[in-house]
């Protein structure tokens, strides 16, 4: 059995009987949770979609209780409650899918929330200052992540022109460890707001890679 926790970002929704105003990065997700049910028939997918579920951004209270030393308060519990079934999420998960559009060349709000609660000292890594300059440590490991994203201009995509903009894929990718992702795997439609031939071939090649990924994942799981 394999789990898989599928997050996705978008404010737009995706379905195939529709072609107006659809999400391209739930459309991706869709195509990897197909593909890979059909490739490995043994696989648990949770979904948590936060534009439906919006995470509650952190605050002062928050931030006390997840540094709070010794037991913890019954308001302290209550104000970690949503943080502990995120990451109790995460540490179930074997594949971690991330479906995102860039907005404003960075993560949706929603998204940037999600990660304040699942990157979480003593849950997701460890600070020891007898580690000198570094004293952060992820806690998870080997899982596998995998940004599936879509933008409006091109040429984002590491060692690419533009890549220095893109602070959707740079910034996931630099958190990754903290989810404990030990493989990280994008891929991206493009020339959205152009609405050419090239966002056509750029959606057709993005499916391709989808597919190609998941049977390399299933033939390693396998």
């Amino acid at each position: 059995m394999k789990n898989i926790l599928y997050i996705s970002s978008s404010v737009r929704k995706y379905s195939e009987t529709s072609s107006q105003h659809q999400s391209i990065s739930r459309m991706l997700g869709e195509q990897f949770l197909t593909e890979f049910s059909c490739c490995t028939h043994e696989v648990e997918i949770t979904h948590r979609d936060l534009s439906v579920k919006q995470p509650t951004f952190i605050d002062e209270a928050f931030i006390a209780a997840a540094f709070a030393k010794g037991v913890l308060s019954e308001e302290q519990r209550l104000v970690l409650a949503e943080s502990d079934e995120i990451i109790k999420e995460v540490t179930n998960a074997d594949i971690i899918v991330i479906a995102s559009p860039m907005y404003n060349y960075g993560m949706p709000a929603v998204l940037k929330a999600w990660f304040d609660m699942v990157i979480r000292v003593n849950k997701t890594f460890s600070f020891d200052l007898a580690r000198g300059d570094k004293p952060l440590e992820p806690i998870l490991s080997g899982k596998t992540l995998v940004l599936l994203a879509s933008w409006g201009e091109f040429a984002f995509k590491k060692g690419e022109s533009q890549y220095h903009l893109n602070h959707l894929s740079s910034h996931i990718e630099q958190l990754a460890p903290y989810l404990g992702a030990e493989a990280f795997y994008e891929i991206a439609s493009e020339y959205q707001e152009f609405g050419d031939d090239r966002h056509k071939q750029s959606k057709a090649l993005a499916i391709e890679e989808i597919n190609n990924l998941v049977h390399m994942l299933s033939n390693q799981n396998s």
